[in-house]
């Protein structure tokens, strides 16, 4: 059953909620796909704090027209899933990763910083290391000469009781 004017509407000022604070979006094929699996992915996308839905192509349309991700729209052909994300790689990382496990969802687009990345450019995207990650990397790097330099004040520490003894 369709949807009437006002849904249509709805679901538009919806979308381009999404859009105006995205910084990605990435649209997948997902002809084949079960429902069990869609709900797997969506669940993983939830906890990612992606925005993942199967919307009419028309509407996304409406919904990014006169925004950066405009040339997207060219893409928008046949059953597609959404990812959006305020996070560079979140978006483009959930569905990339979902779809190494199932080769029924084919990433086909992704927007990124006002440019249309094509799938090589989607994986490449999703190759990247997320923020959290990139920061828990960066603390890692920073405790290393400080827990080094407490190891070695251990073991002079070690030392001394030793001699001691």
């Amino acid at each position: 059953m369709g949807l009437n004017l006002n849904d249509k509407k709805a679901v538009v000022a919806e979308v381009s909620a999404q859009v105006a604070n995205a910084q990605t979006i990435v649209v997948a094929e997902y002809h084949g796909v079960a429902v069990g699996q869609l709900t797997v992915l969506r669940k993983k996308a939830r906890e990612s704090g992606v925005y993942l839905r199967v919307l009419k192509n028309t509407l996304v349309r409406r919904a990014v027209a006169d925004t950066p991700f405009a040339g997207l729209a060219d893409h928008m052909v046949g059953p597609l899933i959404y990812s959006v994300s305020t996070d560079p790689v979140a978006a483009a990382k959930v569905l990339a990763d979902f779809a190494k496990t199932n080769d029924k969802l084919q990433l086909k687009a992704g927007s990124y910083a006002g440019k249309v990345l094509d799938k090589a450019g989607v994986q490449a995207l999703a190759s990247i290391p997320s923020r959290d990650e990139l920061l828990a990397k960066l603390l890692g790097i920073m405790q290393a000469p400080v827990s080094g330099f407490a190891g070695c004040l251990a073991a002079l520490a070690k030392q001394r009781e030793e001699v001691a003894a």
